[in-house]
């Protein structure tokens, strides 16, 4: 149903897309994948209306188009769900699945809410959803914002779903309902776009694949005729070796000890022990309270009970200022509205958690901030066209490495990875595993917070558990399956010991 041949694009002179074909049959789960600034979002912006294109052509059903906005795309059947969420934080979750198509009495502007609340409650039930449609959004994790994203979408009797990184906030669980909503869509004939770095899910879902590669068009496979190491190469233009590097840090001495934490309502007495130069995993379904134990941690939310030890020393953690000082680092689960100040530079982004460092006497120094711009830039390979250039002009994964620098530049003891790899493609991922390891390896003690189980038993080396608040396991390396820890994150017994 679309075909999309010889398009070009440039921004500044910058070429971003050459030469690149793209198709979409009806009824497929056709996968577009490339490493972060390859050009999937700016081809998908280009279908859809966003951006005009300077060469080439779009048929939608065999017809010439040249959208102008995502509207007229709209009108066609072309639906977007972006990586980036365009939740209203201030409406509930119904006035945000009705935003532009709002019931009212008559042309009075009065909303009709019960029968807006009503229709809302039956779009989410058959998702199989299970959200207060009258919650405000900025009340919902970012996971739960997602999945509104989602109905808004598949509500709308679009023709053509695009979806860019729809599973990068959802559970194990949350992905099974929406791989069974797309499925029983495609049935009925609706086609979809399916731009995601977890390969798992291209394999599980996916009919065909196409690569893109510094914006050129690599080749289209089919599914079935492909493989993992095949479309690394295709993507990356070389081959990586095993997914994850292996571990070579010496674990040593308690760094930090955990005792008791709770925070009424979210969770209740987590005990734990992290060591220098170990990577602790946390895993568990959304709601377990893993975002919220980190931020507690972190000074972010207030602890109601418990005691935190550093060194063997007891801390009192009141605010993120503090705890940087402790030498904890914070890479936070959404980097748009809390890892980020998007519309400040990537220099100034850097510089933000490291003045002490670019400064002196109190002054920035443009010297200092170009340094650590350079060396951030070299150890994370960020692609980017200099130190001013604004953040929310980078690829996601190109933003999740800024954030991970900003607080590399520090030389953390604690270090909280939060989702670290979130939205970022295959090859970065293998990079952030490294820098992972070679802070491991220098003594750090690292946390990680990960929803992808084969990347937690990748890459830590134990893992807790959490199920509604509650510790429920902490797993030995030899102990990690995937089996077993979704086992404890739906609530099997309890092996932690009080």
């Amino acid at each position: 149903m679309i075909e999309m041949t010889g398009i070009d694009k440039s921004f500044s002179g910058n070429p971003v897309l050459k030469d690149v074909d793209f198709s979409v049959r009806k009824g497929e789960i056709h996968a577009l994948m490339g490493e972060n600034g390859a050009g999937k979002s700016t081809l998908m912006k280009i279908l859809t209306g966003m951006y005009t294109r300077d060469k080439g052509e779009v048929k939608v059903n065999g017809k010439l188009v040249d959208f102008k906005n995502p509207k007229e795309a709209e009108q066609l059947g072309i639906a977007v769900i972006h990586q980036e969420l365009n939740i209203l934080p201030d409406l509930t979750v119904a006035e945000n699945l009705f935003l532009g198509k709002e019931k009212t009495y008559g042309n009075s502007g009065i909303l009709k809410t019960k029968e807006m609340n009503k229709e809302a409650k039956k779009i989410l039930s058959e998702l199989g959803f299970d959200v207060d449609v009258t919650t405000v959004a900025r009340e919902l994790s970012v996971g739960k914002q997602q999945m509104i994203e989602i109905a808004k979408a598949t509500s709308s009797d679009a023709e053509l779903i695009i979806m860019d990184e729809p599973t990068a906030a959802l559970t194990d669980r949350e992905i099974e309902t929406l791989f069974t909503t797309i499925r029983s869509l495609q049935a009925n004939g609706v086609s979809f776009v399916y731009i995601s770095h977890r390969m798992e899910e291209i394999f599980a879902l996916c009919d065909r694949i196409t690569i893109l590669r510094d914006g050129q068009y690599v080749g289209t496979k089919a599914i079935k005729e492909t493989s993992f190491d095949e479309i690394v190469q295709m993507m990356v233009g070389r081959e990586l070796g095993e997914r994850f590097p292996e571990r070579n840090a010496q674990i040593g001495e308690v760094k930090l000890i955990a005792k008791g934490l709770t925070r009424d309502g979210f969770f209740e007495d987590v005990s734990f022990e992290l060591r220098a130069g170990e990577v602790l995993g946390i895993a568990g379904l959304m709601g377990a309270g893993r975002t919220e134990v980190v931020q507690s941690l972190f000074g972010y939310k207030k602890l109601h009970k418990g005691e935190i030890l550093l060194d063997g020393k007891q801390v009192k953690i009141a605010n993120p200022m503090q705890a940087k000082k402790l030498g904890f680092g914070y890479v936070t689960e959404d980097r748009k509205s809390e890892g980020l100040i998007i519309d400040f530079s990537i220099k100034d982004n850097l510089s933000l958690t490291n003045l002490q460092k670019v400064s002196n006497n109190g002054i920035v120094q443009d010297s200092r901030e170009k340094q650590l711009y350079e060396t951030m830039v070299k150890k994370l390979d960020i692609r980017t066209s200099g130190p001013n250039q604004a953040a929310k002009s980078l690829s996601g994964g190109n933003q999740q490495k800024i954030v991970i620098a900003k607080w590399l530049g520090i030389e953390p003891n604690v270090l909280i990875l939060d989702e670290p790899t979130r939205g970022v493609d295959v090859g970065a991922k293998k990079e952030i595993y490294a820098i992972i390891n070679e802070l491991a390896e220098r003594g750090v003690a690292i946390l990680m917070i990960s929803s992808e189980l084969p990347e937690i038993i990748g890459m830590a080396d134990r893992v807790l558990v959490m199920h509604e608040g509650r510790l429920m396991a902490d797993l030995r390396k030899e102990e990690m399956t995937q089996e077993r820890i979704m086992h404890y994150a739906t609530g099997g017994e309890k092996v932690v010991q009080d």
